[in-house]
């Protein structure tokens, strides 16, 4: 299993890359795993804000239905027009092709309660 070490990690299985003052967001590789083969993804519009935690917007699989927590708070600033046509890029390329939407971080603050690979690793672990 894949765990990039340039990006932070939530406990609901989220994942951020930092770009400046803005952040990638995106499901782990071990969250696609799980949920199995994904349908559907419904995103938020762009310029919607979000809030650290709070749900963001709902990946189907075959399996079941997960909501999408944002890691941090912000704006959002664009969404994956690729994942909406073709969500089974989400379980072929978690970290790239498949990432979700942009964020523009509104309180930098917030990612240092965030996990990084090791403290991820080790959570998935239990």
């Amino acid at each position: 299993m894949n765990f990039p070490a340039n990006i932070k990690y939530t406990k609901d299985h989220e994942w951020i890359r930092v770009e400046g003052t803005n952040g990638v967001v995106g499901i782990t590789e071990y969250a696609q795993g799980e949920l199995g083969d994904i349908v559907f993804v419904e995103l938020p519009s762009i310029g919607k804000k979000v809030e650290a935690g709070q749900s963001f917007g709902t990946v189907e699989a075959v399996k079941a239905v997960s909501d999408l927590y944002s890691p941090v708070t912000g704006e959002v600033t664009a969404v994956n027009k690729e994942i909406q046509d073709s969500p089974e890029l989400i379980n072929k390329e978690p970290y790239e092709r498949g990432w979700m939407i942009k964020i523009k971080i509104e309180k930098s603050s917030e990612l240092i309660s965030l996990l990084d690979a090791e403290a991820y690793k080790k959570l998935i672990a239990k």
